[in-house]
């Protein structure tokens, strides 16, 4: 199927989750994971109704904003960003998604206040406190979040989530609800300078169990242009 094809059946999966869940189709949306897929794709994507485009990589993102690739949309960087990429990034996205540590939060704020800006941002959450994942643990939250008053240039949107790989993409709802369920507490809470209006969480093969738990926004690479090739 092409890419405009992928994106309806994508966006009428999410309808049916969305329903099925009780919930508004319109309060979730579908953000391109365009890592690998040149600035034609992206444009085929967004012209097939996507919602924003997310970028993994900092070196694609530069050069594909410099061929106006996301026009039309917002572009949010989803992949792990290192410290000393902050001023390639920061400014230049609409949202940061994998924000991982305090070192990298205080990297974000000193950008975004010497830019005379305000950086949104989501937490990415370890939620099955992987090793070879990067994120804060449920148990560091509390902490964390009591910290982002030192960043007034940075404004936490929500959190967001990569679950374990696993066999059967169903074994992922007990994560993604203590997601939500974590955002929850956080609305509780009441942080200053936190809000949680969105849950970043659903991929290509798990997204309707995502939507099913409070998703309300998924990331969908190859569901939309098809496997990468990492020869």
């Amino acid at each position: 199927m092409s890419i405009r094809e992928n994106v309806a059946h994508i966006k009428e999966e999410m309808k049916n989750a969305a329903l099925a869940a009780g919930r508004d189709p319109k309060d979730i949306l579908l953000c391109a994971a365009t890592k690998m897929n040149d600035a034609a794709a992206v444009r085929e994507a967004i012209a097939a109704g996507v919602d924003c485009c997310g970028e993994n990589r900092v070196q694609e993102l530069t050069a594909k904003q410099a061929q106006n690739a996301y026009d039309g949309v917002p572009v949010h960087f989803i992949g792990h960003l290192q410290t000393n990429k902050v001023k390639q990034v920061v400014g230049k996205v609409a949202l940061i998604h994998s924000v991982d540590s305090l070192r990298l939060l205080e990297a974000i704020h000193k950008e975004a206040a010497r830019q005379g800006i305000q950086q949104d941002i989501l937490l990415e959450i370890n939620v099955a406190n992987e090793e070879s994942k990067s994120g804060f643990s449920f148990e560091d939250m509390d902490f964390v979040l009591s910290q982002i008053s030192r960043f007034p240039s940075i404004r936490v949107l929500g959190l967001m989530a990569i679950p374990p790989i696993c066999q059967n993409s169903t074994e992922n709802h007990k994560f993604f609800q203590k997601m939500y369920n974590l955002s929850v507490d956080i609305m509780r809470k009441k942080y200053d300078n936190v809000c949680v209006n969105i849950l970043s969480m659903g991929m290509s093969d798990d997204f309707a169990d995502a939507i099913a738990c409070g998703s309300t926004m998924i990331r969908v690479g190859t569901a939309i242009f098809g496997a990468r090739d990492y020869s």
